[in-house]
Formats: structure tokens, sequence, C-alpha cells
């Protein structure tokens, strides 16, 4: 009798590390938040300020320094195990008005 539980063990530890298996192959990670692509094109350097780009975009996703300058980054990044990652991302520099000095805007997705 103690043969046929172990057994009736092995035979779940088998499926248990099956579909384990079939979830880490199907697994993906997303980083960041959505944002609104389309309105990329509005941004004019020396122009938007940063109180416009917050209208535009929201809050951004992380907030930093480059060379000096505010920088602002929205971005999302999906990672896959198996599969094309897509990433989009857009970075904004601003001056000392926080007027738009120069940015960024990079995806893998293909634009329409």
């Amino acid at each position: 009798m103690r043969t046929m539980n172990f057994s009736r063990f092995q035979g779940l530890a088998k499926t248990g590390i099956i579909l384990l298996a079939i979830l880490l192959m199907m697994g993906c990670a997303t980083v960041g938040k959505d944002f609104p692509v389309e309105r990329v094109t509005e941004i004019q350097i020396g122009k938007t300020t940063q109180q416009d780009i917050r209208f535009q975009f929201g809050s951004p996703w992380r907030v930093g320094i480059e060379d000096g300058r505010n920088t602002w980054t929205y971005g999302k990044y999906k990672y896959r195990l198996i599969g094309d990652t897509d990433t989009t991302d857009l970075v904004i520099r601003f001056d000392s008005q926080n007027i738009v000095a120069s940015y960024s805007f990079n995806t893998t997705e293909h634009m329409k």
C-alpha cells in the first residue's frame, strides 16, 4: 500500500513540474505604465512646459537628472520569456525654466 501512495505522489509531482514549466515558458513581466504615445508629436522643444507635459502625459513613471537637467521618463516595458519584448519610452529633459530642452522617444512597436 505504501508503494501505491508513493507512486501516486510521483505522478502528482511530475504533473506539477510540467505545469510549472509551461507557466514559466508563457510568463511575462510588465514594468512602467501606459502613456499616450500619439501625443509625442505635440511636444515642442523650447515651447512646451513641464506643466503642459504633465497635462498631456500625466505623472512621469521616473524622474531624474541628466547633465544637470531635470528629466522625466514615461515608459512601458513588457518582457517575455518566449517571444519579442515590447518597449516604449519617452525621456524629456527640461531647462532651468522647466521648458522642454530635448526629448527622445523609442519603441519596438510599429507606429501607425
